[in-house]
């Protein structure tokens, strides 16, 4: 069959299909972003025009904003399809390298697929091309290859035939998960070449559940037999497994606590007996207790990283990690005794092992204790009255008026430490964080890509003021598109969950607050966000208290269907009311700081580094 580079690159996309966890078929590649430029309108975009009915194409108003949406659809699909992000040549797919990063970060799938220079080099030097004077061959599009699980350059069209079935196998493997990038040189999209039918025959792509090894798996059953204080912790890798189920079945049959991880937060529901909370400085005290006297740690389906962790502090320092993973890059972590395998099928032969072993009732029962003293303390936060609402009082807001059907959303910032450990499941696997990146500004364009994977649900995104003003472009791009969301945004004047490090750790106020910032004006201007919002064509409500924030979110809720667009909150929220867990983060403190007395931070940090 003979056809341009870019024609058979969207006719084999065509041809993917995916199996979602409940069976059911769909499109691997449901849709494509882009923004067309002279690196991909006429090779790539003339392909994609033609096939305009099958594969659906959106536009954005930012390349970064596109690729987070691409990163919030797969979540939202629990990686099971793969929206696709095209962008032109130079700054355009350079503005796709921070949201690659999200996504690696996250081991979630996207497929990139930037305009590259000539390969033919004949006009060489091209608008937007950079020029490395010691290599012809580098272009800005290498820069993707430290944020790529798999990247390729198509320099002549049957490359296709070799490169394609290893995207298809990066996307769809869930120990090598991440995003793919495949640089289009634009003179290559548009060169013919005959290519064989059966690249283009229709492909389902199941994805795999590996089983572990029997050795691996009767050590960790040897280990956690001699358990008195186990401790489940339950990550991504089973959401994504779908294992949830399995996973809670596993610690009824033993009697073991059960924890979150950021990225497995709501996969227990919330009031069941032996769930004790979400682990870690963004957790709960509850969760966190149990883990400094557990003495064997299941953590599965997680890379344990250091908010989960408070940075390896959180455990007790004589615990046994068993850790199971789909990765053995995780899986071999700090020691652990490594099971690599699916999350569903390795529980499934856990338990097997395990037969009638049960850890003792007292430790059993004191997750249901922990996790209700975390409770009250979570309600006092929401009963608390100030001047201005708290992030705690707006999650708990949002958290009443959400039903099982709903996802709710943040990332970065304060919001991620309000929202995991405040939140109270209503549904399975229907939060995204995005704290593995912690990328300012996924929180509105990602809630773009969950809205059109979810459209029987209501997706709420959590955003403060600073993510708001740094990626706010895909706001128009959903309204115009026609997927409603809800964007909650809180304005607490500027970065304060930086200046609460900054200020914390022994440095002064400065540069994060706006108070704190320079300006030229004795009366700096503020931004007036319900205004702005309204120009980008959403439906804007405004909030100066928790009541009038109930009433405004459920308005929101009913105008965003209804009018199948954004619906934007907006609250002004306290600047230094935080939810704390009682866990600890290490970062860099100065050993020293001039005309700063006081260096207690920078101590501690010592502390926490000699031996037990």
């Amino acid at each position: 069959m003979r056809l341009t580079t870019a024609q058979a690159l969207v006719r084999w996309m065509l041809a993917q299909r995916s199996e979602l966890l409940d069976g059911t078929l769909v499109p691997l590649f449901p849709g494509v972003f882009a923004i067309f430029g002279h690196g991909n309108v006429l090779g790539l975009g003339s392909a994609l025009a033609e096939h305009r009915q099958e594969l659906p194409v959106w536009r954005g108003h930012s390349e970064q904003g596109m690729a987070l949406a691409a990163v919030g659809y797969a979540r939202a699909t629990q990686r099971r399809q793969v929206a696709v992000v095209t962008s032109s040549i130079g700054p355009g797919a350079l503005n796709m390298v921070t949201a690659a990063g999200v996504a690696h970060a996250n081991r979630l799938p996207v497929l990139l697929l930037p305009g590259d220079t000539f390969a033919g080099r004949a006009p060489d030097p091209v608008l937007q091309q950079v020029e490395h004077f010691g290599d012809p061959t580098a272009t800005v599009n290498d820069a993707f290859r430290s944020v790529s699980r798999y990247f390729d350059r198509i320099l002549r069209p049957e490359q296709l035939i070799a490169t394609l079935p290893q995207v298809a196998r990066v996307l769809t493997d869930p120990a090598d998960c991440g995003p793919v990038t495949l640089a289009l040189p634009q003179d290559v999209q548009a060169e013919t070449f005959d290519f064989p039918d059966a690249l283009f025959a229709p492909r389902l792509h199941r994805v795999p559940r590996p089983r572990p090894d029997q050795r691996s798996l009767a050590d960790a059953a040897d280990v956690l037999r001699t358990a008195r204080r186990p401790l489940l912790v339950l990550g991504g890798g089973v959401r994504y497994s779908g294992a949830a189920g399995r996973a809670l079945r596993f610690a009824e049959q033993h009697g073991v606590p059960v924890t979150e991880t950021t990225a497995g937060r709501t996969l227990v529901p919330h009031e069941h007996p032996l769930h004790a909370g979400p682990l870690g400085i963004t957790g709960s005290a509850s969760a966190n207790t149990l883990a400094a006297e557990a003495d064997v740690v299941l953590a599965v389906g997680t890379r344990l990283q250091d908010f989960t962790t408070a940075s390896w502090t959180v455990f007790s320092p004589g615990v046994r990690l068993v850790a199971l993973n789909t990765a053995r890059f995780d899986a071999v972590k700090h020691g652990a005794i490594a099971v690599v395998g699916d999350a569903d099928a390795s529980l499934a032969e856990l338990t097997g092992l395990l037969a009638q072993w049960r850890t003792e009732e007292d430790w059993s029962a004191r997750a249901a204790v922990e996790r209700t003293r975390w409770d009250t303390h979570i309600d006092v936060l929401r009963a608390a009255t100030g001047d201005l609402p708290t992030y705690a009082q707006v999650v708990g807001v949002v958290n009443d008026h959400s039903g099982p059907g709903d996802y709710v959303m943040t990332a970065s910032g304060g919001l991620p430490g309000e929202l995991i450990g405040g939140w109270r499941a209503t549904g399975v696997s229907t939060m995204d964080v995005e704290y593995g990146f912690s990328c300012m500004g996924y929180e509105l364009a990602g809630a773009w890509g969950a809205a059109m994977a979810l459209p029987d649900a209501v997706v709420t995104t959590l955003v403060g003021d600073g993510s708001y003003l740094m990626l706010n472009s895909e706001l128009f791009s959903a309204a115009f598109a026609g997927h409603p969301f809800v964007a909650v945004v809180c304005d607490n004047d500027g970065y304060a969950v930086i200046a609460r490090l900054q200020e914390a750790q022994g440095g002064r106020p400065f540069n994060n607050l706006y108070a704190d910032c320079r300006s030229e004006h004795p009366d700096p201007p503020r931004a007036d966000f319900a205004a702005h919002a309204r120009a980008l064509g959403c439906v804007v409500f405004s909030a100066e208290s928790t009541e009038d924030l109930a009433t405004a979110y459920r308005k929101a809720r009913e105008a965003a269907l209804e009018r199948r667009r954004p619906a934007v909150v907006v609250i002004r929220t306290h600047p230094a009311a935080w939810t704390e867990a009682g866990a600890w983060w290490e970062v860099g403190v100065p050993e020293h700081l001039s005309g700063h007395a006081d260096l207690t931070a920078r101590k501690a940090t010592q502390l926490r580094h000699l031996p037990p």
